[in-house]
């Protein structure tokens, strides 16, 4: 894959949303970095060196998609 550079706008947003390292769901995520292919972002940071978790859990019989920082890609 060519990941987009660390510096991106996009990533920089989708990083600064799962910062707290608090869960977020793919459509929270969505929402508060302006971006719509959450999985591609987070393959992208994690080319860089980002480590995020993903688990999905069934929520009201749906499944949701999880993602959590555990360690910010080094620049």
């Amino acid at each position: 894959m060519k990941a987009a550079s660390l510096s991106s706008p996009r990533l920089q947003r989708v990083l600064k949303a799962l910062a707290d390292g608090q869960p977020l769901t793919t459509r929270q995520i969505v929402r508060r970095a302006g971006v719509m292919a959450v999985s591609a972002c987070v393959a992208e940071l994690r080319t860089h060196g980002a480590e995020i978790d993903c688990e999905v859990r069934v929520v009201k019989d749906q499944r949701r998609w999880f993602y959590t920082l555990k360690k910010a890609p080094t620049p």
